[in-house]
Parts: structure tokens; sequence; C-alpha cells
């Protein structure tokens, strides 16, 4: 069980014969909508299961449609999650959930969108609060048949799936999200050398407002902050304000919910981009957005785990490996907001490179759309 944590204001936690639940207040708001308020819904656990221990957030709208069947819902999804987190491999759910508990980690699962057989939201393994890093999060949609519920993360083919056919994806949602699922990615050069033709990224800006500046105060590290690709960087200060922005259109999710500061936005085309440590953030939920659309201001926040020690922006890099799997992806030889990155000799020290000049770290980087 976990060990009761702060949450936001807005937020209730209750636990349940070893289920933690949070969820909104009953309000006029869609059943798919909203900024989390207070309430509660008790979820029956008349067994141990995947889900013992993990934080559950649901409206009281969704718990209503779902019915006796949530409970299986948080059971499907926790399973998916707790079997590609990373700091989970090897243990089984009820080890794995102690062992993150007992970092001061949680296992969120948050339904924010259900009907009787369809539901929707955003799951997330926290991150360690010892060191900078971002926490590991899915989108899911998932589907009940034959009695059974069939949980898609995002970056697997029952995701992709259920993109194509669940009617709590919109049009625009759809179109983005299956041609970025859709994407058939060639075998991964795993470290592409500095020099080669860049990669193409289909026009991805750095995260404000072109022909504006951020100064870098991290080069290519990775999301965690230790191991997997260095697919992150780090930008503070400059004259864009501190205003976050999407580096091109495609569908945002506030991973968090409302007030969080981790944005996921999937563009067309086969990448979509993480923003973290934001605050005064704009709610998105698996909302259209355009290019350079505001997501929020540089900050500290750490809704998901990690750490800051000064307002900043972690931008990071996703895309699907050859089997569909969502992931971190180099920025080693890919060009990003007019900018060539590459990586330095250790994490953080990577550089860019534009029209013969070199910019590393404390460095102040124009955003440049050609």
């Amino acid at each position: 069980m976990l060990s009761t944590l702060s949450v936001r204001t807005t937020v209730a936690a209750l636990a349940v014969t070893g289920l933690l639940v949070a969820v909104p207040q009953a309000t006029a708001a869609p059943r798919d909508a909203g900024a989390p308020t207070a309430g509660a819904v008790a979820v029956a656990d008349a067994a141990p299961s995947p889900s013992a221990g993990v934080t559950v957030k649901m409206s009281p709208a969704a718990a209503d449609d779902l019915g006796a069947s949530r409970k299986a819902l948080v059971d499907a999804v926790s399973t998916d999650v707790l079997a590609r987190s990373d700091d989970a491999k090897g243990l089984s759910a009820k080890a794995a959930v102690a062992e993150l508990a007992d970092e001061g980690r949680k296992v969120v699962v948050d339904v924010r969108t259900a009907s009787a057989d369809w539901a929707r939201g955003v799951a997330y393994v926290e991150a360690p609060r010892t060191r900078h890093g971002d926490p590991e999060g899915w989108l899911y949609i998932a589907h009940r048949k034959d009695g059974q519920w069939i949980a898609g993360l995002e970056g697997d083919r029952e995701f992709a799936d259920h993109v194509a056919t669940s009617p709590l994806v919109g049009k625009a949602e759809r179109r983005d999200m299956t041609a970025y699922a859709q994407r058939k990615a060639a075998p991964e050069q795993a470290k592409p050398s500095v020099g080669a033709a860049a990669a193409n990224t289909n026009g991805l800006l750095l995260p404000w407002m072109p022909d504006y500046y951020m100064t870098l105060t991290g080069g290519a590290h990775s999301h965690t902050g230790s191991t997997g690709y260095w697919s992150s960087l780090d930008f503070a200060g400059g004259n864009a304000s501190g205003r976050v922005r999407s580096s091109r259109e495609g569908t945002a999710t506030s991973m968090c919910g409302a007030g969080g500061g981790w944005t996921r936005v999937i563009h067309p085309g086969g990448f979509s981009t993480d923003y973290y440590h934001m605050f005064n953030t704009t709610y998105y939920n698996g909302t259209s957005i355009g290019r350079s659309a505001l997501l929020g201001s540089i900050g500290t926040d750490t809704c998901a785990g990690g750490a800051a020690t000064g307002a900043h922006v972690h931008w990071s890099l996703r895309t699907y490996d050859a089997n569909y799997n969502g992931q971190y992806t180099w920025l080693n030889g890919r060009t990003i907001g007019g900018w060539l990155w590459s990586n330095g000799s250790g994490q953080y020290s990577g550089c860019a490179t534009r029209l013969g000049v070199t910019a590393c770290p404390g460095t102040a980087i124009y955003n440049r759309a050609g």
C-alpha cells in the first residue's frame, strides 16, 4: 500500500482496500473533460491484482459509465504499464509497486474519458525525486470485448487499432495519432555520426516562438537523466518571456492533468515531443493544436517526479521503433529549430551548430524555422 502523498489541493485521495483513488468533484462539465477537483469513488478489490497500490484518478461520471467493470479496466491498464516500465522490469506487479513506493514514487492510472465499453486516459510511473529527469508516461485507450478489457498503451499495436475505431477519439485527433502510430520506422542508427545527413524531423521547432531565443542550459541527455537515448534538452531565460510553445502542430495532452507541468504533443509524421517542469500550463486532453501553441511557462514543476533546481523546460523527442513501441530517441544528428544537434562527451554537454556557429550549454539560441 502506498503511503499517503501530498496531492494538488483540487484532488482528494482515498485509500480503498489496496487501491488509492483520486477523482474529480461532481461538476456540470462534460464526462470527458476537465480539471480534476475533489471527490471520491470506491473501487472494489476482491483479490490481489496488478492495480493494488496504484494511484487511480477517475471522475464520478466516468466511474458511473464504467460501472462494475472499472476495476478490471484499471487492472488491464496497470498490467500494461508495469510491463512496459523500465523501472519495473523483472519484478511482479506487487513487488514493482512496493519498490517504487519505497522510493516515494507512484504508479498513476488516470481515466479521462469513458463509456460502457471504451475508456481512455493517461498512465505514468513517477521519476525519482532525487535527480533531474522525466517520468515514464503513456496515453492509453482500452476497449471491453466479450467482457474483457484490452488496453493499448501509446506505441503498441492495440493502441493503433483502438485509435482507428474508438468513438472517444475525434476526427482531427485520429488523423494525427494514426499518422504517428502507423509510421514504419527504418532500423534506427544506434548513434548517428556528427556531420551525417540530418535526420528528417519534419520541421520541428525548439519549444518557443520562432526568431526568439532561450539559453541552452543542458545539452543532449536522456529523458531520465541517467540511462537511455539522449533525447532531451533544457532551456531557460532568453527573450521569449519564458513561454513554452509546441514544436509543431498536433494533438496535445496534459499528462498530469489540469495544472500539471507535463504536456505531450503528438505530431504528424512519426514524432512526438514532451515538455516538463512548466507552470501556468494550458490544459489539453487530446486537443488539436497548431504550431507554436502556448503550453505554459518555464518552471520547476515536478507533478510526476524528477527534480528541478531552476525554472526551465525539459524538452524531449520521441518516436516509435520498428516494433511500434513508443520511446525516446537520439537527438544526435537531427535538426531541430534550424540547429544540428550533437552529443557531447557526457550527458548535458552536447552542442548544436548552424551556419558555422556552434552553441554549447550557456549559449543563447535563436529558434529558426528554416
